[in-house]
């Protein structure tokens, strides 16, 4: 039984790393208002390695429109901007010789649909890496030494498990539509 209940906490972990992974890209997706997040994906050249441009500057949002980014070097101000405009997020940084403001535009109602279908994508890949950690746990209860009433009783327990994971992918997702979509 050890067995099997160690299949379910691995499994359990898989889907928890799903659900971070799912959260981790939805931060990534603007609603509207202005978020540090926003410029995680961005890495700059520093000193020869691409480095996360956070480890390198100060992110802050002075008001909801605005991202304000400092490095902590003035002399990287030119590689932060190359950088933010070659990462393809459509933001047009202008540099004041001290630091850089990104003004967030307003998003039209067309520009929160096409948001709304991209983390809708994100949570469709979610479940699937969700059904994927299902099958696979399936696939080892199938192959243990047990009865078939045990091995059914586990699999029962893996499609709570997987029932559970697909609502609170649900969830997250519900709440990131509600705010990609206020205006």
């Amino acid at each position: 039984m050890e067995e099997l209940d160690f299949i379910i906490e691995t499994t359990k972990e898989l889907m928890d790393e799903s659900v971070k992974y799912l959260e981790k890209e939805l931060l990534n997706i603007r609603a509207g208002k202005a978020n540090p997040n926003m410029l995680s994906s961005i890495k700059v050249e520093y000193y020869g390695i691409l480095t996360p441009l956070n480890q390198i500057s100060n992110i802050n949002t002075p008001d909801s429109q605005t991202i304000s980014v400092q490095p902590w070097e003035k002399d990287k101000l030119q590689d932060i901007e190359k950088a933010i405009i070659d990462s393809n997020l459509g933001f047009n940084p202008m540099n004041n010789g001290e630091s850089i403001l990104i003004n967030i535009p307003p998003l039209t109602q067309e520009r929160r649909i096409e948001l709304v279908k991209l983390a809708k994508s994100e949570a469709e890949n979610s479940k699937v890496s969700v059904r994927n950690s299902r099958k696979d746990a399936n696939n080892e209860i199938r192959k243990s030494e047990f009865s078939e009433d045990i091995r059914a009783n586990y699999e029962l327990d893996i499609q709570e498990i997987t029932d559970k994971y697909v609502k609170k992918i649900d969830s997250i997702f519900s709440s990131k539509e509600a705010e990609i979509l206020k205006v």
